[in-house]
């Protein structure tokens, strides 16, 4: 029997299939990165129809941080030009899975495809939701993220995580960290660690996962060692 090229994911998509136009869903201090896996809890109305008319489309909802520190697009601001100003560069997650609560949320799971830059805001939808014009290209190599190799001083890395984690009374699954492949750990660790929204944001813009563990070790070196970063607590709206 002849070797065969591995078979494709059927739901992934190319970079031709990426949408133009993008819903998005600003949060400060959340972070979503291509291979990632961000968990949602979505109970506005304005967002709870932004993922009815994503899961009769494309699926695809671009995860981006207001520039304002602590900003969240639910404050009670308004869609139009009186929203909060996001950063340029977000990332584009797929909805890979939804459920339904009693009390009227809806429980997604975002898998991250590709960053994207945005163009120009467009006008809300009609259900009051933000939408942007948004280019992939100059992150094409994001949809790649699977094969590409990082160069990370993993004993360093391991040492300032331990680090971080004592000055901030912290636990994890050890043996899961010390399994996981280097280009997974970097994005795991990026998304979940509690580092504030500008670090988020250059964790988010680093032009590979090369330079995303460069900085990771960095930022780990800082706070372990220095004052705790400014987080807010997490919404989701």
């Amino acid at each position: 029997m002849s070797d065969s090229a591995p078979v494709r994911n059927p739901f992934d998509l190319s970079f031709e299939q990426l949408p133009e136009t993008l819903p998005i869903f600003p949060l400060s201090g959340v972070l979503l990165l291509p291979g990632g896996r961000l968990p949602l809890n979505v109970f506005e109305p304005r967002y709870l129809a932004m993922v009815f008319d994503a899961l009769a489309g494309h699926r695809m909802i671009g995860m981006v941080q207001p520039q304002q520190p602590g900003g969240f697009a639910g404050d009670g601001m308004p869609t139009n030009d009186g929203a909060p100003k996001v950063h340029k560069v977000g990332c584009a997650g797929r909805i890979v899975s939804f459920n339904e609560t009693e009390d009227g949320r809806l429980l997604l799971a975002l898998a991250g495809v590709c960053r994207f830059e945005i163009v120009r805001e467009l006008e809300p939808a009609q259900g009051g939701y933000r939408r942007v014009s948004s280019v992939f290209s100059p992150y094409r190599a994001d949809l790649d993220h699977a094969d590409e190799l990082v160069e990370l001083d993993r004993e360093r890395l391991m040492a300032a995580l331990a680090a971080f984690f004592r000055s901030r009374n912290l636990s994890t699954d050890w043996d899961a960290v010390k399994q996981a492949a280097d280009a997974n750990l970097v994005t795991s660790l990026s998304m979940v660690l509690p580092f504030g929204p500008a670090e988020k944001q250059a964790l988010l813009e680093a032009a590979d996962s090369s330079a995303r563990a460069k900085l990771l070790l960095a930022f780990l070196e800082m706070n372990a060692f220095g004052q705790p970063s400014d987080t807010p607590p997490r919404r989701t709206n």
